[in-house]
This record gives structure tokens, C-alpha cells and sequence, in this order.
């Protein structure tokens, strides 16, 4: 029996390549310890990533992210199946390494996720992308280089690259380096032929044919010039913005406090900045906030609300104090953790043509102007759909087209 098992590898491993690792190792943060996993990477050439499996291995992803939202602790009780133990045990351990990621800024960014990984949600998703040439007969192997600012800022791209049929090779940030591992063990227990396509690596990011790379304006640079001769995408700091008119409701104000307090203010599609007209007064803003009076206590997001208050009274620099947080006028689009920049306008037409000069610094854009043509609902901007891609580049398209 030994000899056979022997001679099997022996077979497989000539005709793949084979890779061991032990799961303590830093190949694979997040997943259980102990295990010994021989990971076999077919040639890309025999390769043919089966999207209907895909799909349906991200829908099962999507019960488990509702199951566990459902049961959280209590789980245990039920006789939780590993994939709920995988899962939760990526959450306790996300919330224990960074302070941002409080339980319910993750459950905020799981809940979203899980909405949309249904089959309807994602066969429409996929569907426009198929008639334009289906690449899984040649995969390429892609590069991504994740952002941490908050829970599972990558996760687009990882559901992109795999519906895509391509091979994700995943350089995590250190801030979150545990939930992304956990879809991927879930993913590969529920459908074993992804095992081959996924691959996460925290040292040096290798063996890879395409980029996709986010990160600040400072690290956009450096992306340029180490990944620019390969097919690429890479992404800089954008912010929201939100347009008021001062008639907005109590909800609709209710609403933009959750595109700024959302965790913590700190992804690229929180409102940073707000647009007021000249005649009305921006701590009218103010009335939205009630919900969110409990933020303050999160020890760092006061330590920044003590410490910018500091500077802006040393400064002898207007603003206005909302408790948890500060308004001050400012040109400037990316305002720091507890602040929130705002400036006046003239005329719509005017800032509409002046905010579309400004289009590779902006996420989007929170209004019920209709003269903004994909502006972002009220206590939408942290929700957005599968077809909502960072930058306004289309990533399904990029991946499609590697040759």
C-alpha cells in the first residue's frame, strides 16, 4: 500500500508542480495550524478553471458569511462544521491583531460581501464577459497586492480573478492578513479544483503574469516602476465626497454619517469631504449623528480626535466640534481619522464641472443631485455592488483579456 501511494506521487509530482507547505509557515496566515498540505499546481496550459464550480463554490461562501453573521458565538452550540469554525476563528484573530478592526466593522464588511454572492447576483456579474473571449484555457497567474485600511478591502479582486478563471497569487497587507486565507480554505473545502488557483504569499510577491496593486499615492510609485512592464493595475488614495444642498432629511443625513463613521472613516469610498452651498450653515450636518456617538470611545479614533482638535486650537484654526467629530473648511479632499473637510459652492453646474476636473482623486460621490450622474445613495458608499470597481476600472474586462 505504501509503495503504491509512493509510486503515485512519484507520478503526480512529474507531471505537476508540487508544493509542501506546513500551515505554520507564512504561506498561508490565517488558516488552521498543524496541517501538512501538498498544494499540486497543474501546468497552465492543462488548466480549465469550470466557472459554473466557482460560482457555486462563492454562493456556499456566501451561506456560510450569513450563517455566521446568524449564529456568531453561539455557533458552538450547534454543532458548528469547520467552514463556520474557520470563519469565526479568522474573525477573532483579525480583531485581536488590529485594533481598527473592531467586531462590527467586520461583521459590516462580511454582511455586505455575503449580499452579494448569490448565483443570480453573480451569474449577471459574469455574464457581459463571457461573449467577449473566455481565457480559461490559458490562465494567467495574478499578482495582487492587497490594501488593509479596512476588512476585506481585497476581496473584490479575489472573487475577480477567480471568476475570470485565472490564478490568484495573493500579497496580503499585514493589517489584514487572516479573513482572505479563511474564504480561500472555505472556497477549496467546498470545491477542491480552486486549490490549484489560489495561492497567498507574504514574503515577496512571485511567479505572477499580471498585476493588480493597491495602495497610497506614495506606494502607487513604487508599483510603477517594479510591476509597470507587466499588464497592470494599479490604484492610488481616492476619497468620497458628499453634495448637499441643505434640504436633505433627517434619513438622508442619517445616511451620511454612516459614509463617514464607517469603519472609522478610513476606506477610499468614506466621505472625507463635503460640498455645502454658500448660504447655509455646515453643522446642520449634525443632526445625522446621534447614532454614532459611541465611536468616541474607540481609544484610537479618540486619540486622533483629541489630537487634531489640539493642533486646530493651537493653530487658531476654525472648526466646528461635533463631539466625534471635527469640520473645518479646507481645499483638500483626504481629511485625517475624527475630521471631515467641507468647502462652499456657487453654483451646481460650476462644482459639477470643477469635481469632474478632480475625477482620479474621487471614489464617488454621495448626493441626491441628479445632475451627478453616478452618484452614490445616502449611507451607500461602504455598500457597493459587484459591478461597482474601484477607480472606475473595469477589473472583470483586464482579466478577460490577458493574453
Amino acid at each position: 500500500m505504501k509503495l503504491a501511494i509512493k509510486l503515485f506521487l512519484i507520478i503526480l509530482v512529474s507531471q505537476c508542480a508540487c508544493q509542501v507547505f506546513h500551515l505554520t509557515d507564512a504561506c498561508l496566515p490565517g488558516v488552521s495550524p498543524n496541517r501538512l498540505i501538498i498544494l499540486v499546481t497543474l501546468n497552465p496550459e492543462n488548466i480549465k478553471m469550470n466557472t459554473k464550480k466557482t460560482i457555486t463554490a462563492f454562493v456556499h461562501l456566501g451561506s456560510v458569511i450569513n450563517d455566521y453573521l446568524l449564529f456568531d458565538d453561539e455557533f458552538k452550540k450547534l454543532g458548528a462544521k469547520d467552514d463556520l469554525r474557520i470563519l469565526h476563528e479568522a474573525v477573532v484573530e483579525s480583531s485581536k491583531a488590529n485594533p481598527w478592526f473592531i467586531r462590527e466593522n467586520i461583521h459590516f464588511s462580511l454582511r455586505n460581501i455575503a449580499s452579494t454572492l448569490t448565483e443570480e447576483k453573480l451569474q449577471s456579474f459574469l455574464s457581459p464577459y463571457i461573449t467577449t473571449g473566455d481565457r480559461r484555457n490559458s490562465p494567467k497567474k495574478v499578482g495582487v497586492v492587497m490594501a488593509g485600511n479596512i476588512p476585506l478591502v481585497g476581496f473584490h479582486d479575489f472573487l475577480c480573478v477567480l471568476l475570470s478563471g485565472n490564478q490568484f497569487v495573493g500579497k496580503l497587507s499585514s493589517d489584514d492578513n487572516k479573513l482572505i486565507p479563511a474564504f480561500g480554505e472555505i472556497l477549496i473545502n467546498n470545491e477542491p479544483s480552486l486549490a490549484s488557483g489560489i495561492r497567498f504569499c507574504e514574503s515577496k510577491l512571485t511567479n505572477f503574469e499580471a498585476v493588480i496593486a493597491t495602495g497610497s499615492s506614495n506606494t502607487s510609485r513604487y508599483f510603477e516602476y517594479y510591476f509597470g512592464k507587466y499588464p497592470h493595475i494599479i490604484r492610488k488614495s481616492r476619497n468620497g465626497v458628499a453634495v448637499l444642498n441643505g434640504n436633505e432629511s433627517d434619513e438622508d443625513l442619517a445616511g451620511l454619517a454612516d459614509d463617514i463613521f464607517s469603519y472609522f472613516g478610513q476606506g477610499c469610498r468614506n466621505v472625507s469631504k463635503i460640498f455645502i452651498p454658500e448660504n447655509v450653515e455646515p453643522d446642520f450636518i449634525m443632526k445625522g449623528f446621534g447614532e454614532n456617538n459611541s465611536i468616541i470611545y474607540h481609544n484610537k479614533y479618540n486619540n486622533n480626535y483629541d489630537y487634531y482638535k489640539s493642533i486646530y486650537l493651537i493653530n487658531s484654526i476654525k472648526f466646528f466640534d461635533f463631539n466625534t467629530l471635527l469640520l473645518t473648511e479646507e481645499t483638500a479632499f483626504s481629511s485625517p481619522i475624527s475630521v471631515i473637510y467641507f468647502e462652499r459652492y456657487n453654483d451646481l453646474d460650476s462644482l459639477k464641472t470643477y469635481l469632474d476636473s478632480q475625477l482620479e482623486r474621487i471614489q464617488c460621490i454621495v448626493t441626491n443631485e441628479r445632475i451627478f450622474e453616478d452618484r452614490v445613495a445616502f449611507g451607500k458608499s461602504q455598500m457597493p455592488e459587484l459591478h461597482d470597481f474601484a477607480d472606475g476600472v473595469d477589473t472583470m474586462a483586464f482579466l478577460m483579456d490577458l493574453a
